[in-house]
């Protein structure tokens, strides 16, 4: 499950699995995409699986740096900032969803921060690309004409929003 998932039920739902095995990797939502550390908790009752699992482990050790993530994940005043984090990027989700609905868009539902969206008309990515938008296509996900949108601040919000107010006018006129 990722740790800055917005929907709290689904966070929820996951965490009371205990049939479950569980893959954490803390450095996205901690805002240190370079760093790498990871760990795994077993479903109850699965020791034998847990001895097996440890056998195939790489014989590397974890680097200095991704062990102080890890340390620092567990310490309350991190998983505080966690929660502080994820009402952040709720609100911003809103104001990219609200930014793209008014102006036609369509999109698909999601419980993270990201967004798949389709746009009224084609996108002129070399507009967009001058006012400081780049977009992800969504082709690779098996979503051809739709684009991945993450939420962000003010000021990456006022830019798209600014950017798609004049570009979907000038498109729907040519």
């Amino acid at each position: 499950m990722n740790p800055v998932c917005l929907d709290e039920q689904a966070r929820t739902a996951v965490q009371k699995r205990d049939h479950l095995w569980q893959l954490w990797s803390p450095n996205k939502a901690l805002g240190m995409t370079g760093i790498r550390g990871a760990y795994a908790i077993a479903p109850v009752g699965e020791s034998r699986a847990v001895c097996a699992l440890n056998s195939l482990a790489p014989s590397w050790p974890i680097g200095t740096h991704g062990q102080a993530m890890l340390l620092a994940w567990t310490l309350p005043e991190t998983q505080g900032w966690l929660a502080e984090s994820r009402s952040v990027l709720a609100q911003w989700k809103l104001d990219l969803l609200n930014c793209l609905h008014q102006r036609g868009w369509e999109t698909m539902p999601s419980i993270a921060s990201f967004v798949c969206a389709k746009a009224p008309c084609g996108i002129d990515e070399v507009h967009l690309r001058a006012r400081g938008i780049k977009l992800r296509d969504a082709t690779s996900f098996g979503l051809p004409g739709w684009w991945r949108l993450c939420a962000q601040g003010p000021q990456a919000m006022a830019a798209l929003s600014s950017a798609l107010e004049y570009y979907p006018a000038r498109q729907g006129h040519e």
